[in-house]
C-alpha cells in the first residue's frame, strides 16, 4: 500500500480566537522572530490574506513573501498585519 503525505499547514487550525492566540503566545515563547513572523503568517492566512492586505493596505503577494519563515518583514508591516487581525503584542516584566 502506497503512503501519500502532504505538507502540513497550521492556518487550518486556527479557527478560534484562542487558537490563534495560543499559537502566536507558543510561536514567540518557542522561537526566534522567524518563527513569529512565520507564526502571523499562518494566521493572516487562516484569516484570509487577500483581507489582511486590504485592511493594511500592503500588497498580498509581498505579505505572503514578507510572513514567510524565510521573510525579514519591517516591524511597521507587523504592526498592520497584527492590527488587521485584531491582535497586540504585550510588554510585561518577567520575573
Amino acid at each position: 500500500m502506497k503512503i501519500t503525505t502532504k505538507k502540513w499547514d497550521a492556518s487550518q487550525y486556527l479557527d478560534s480566537p484562542e487558537m490563534i492566540q495560543e499559537y502566536l503566545t507558543a510561536a514567540l515563547k518557542e522561537g526566534g522572530p522567524e518563527l513569529l513572523t512565520a507564526a502571523i503568517g499562518d494566521v493572516a492566512k487562516a484569516k484570509g490574506m487577500t483581507e489582511i492586505a486590504k485592511a493594511t493596505h500592503l500588497n498580498r503577494q509581498h505579505l505572503y513573501r514578507a510572513l514567510s519563515a524565510k521573510g525579514s518583514p519591517k516591524f511597521e508591516t507587523i504592526v498592520k498585519v497584527l492590527q488587521a487581525l485584531d491582535c497586540q503584542i504585550t510588554i510585561k516584566k518577567t520575573g
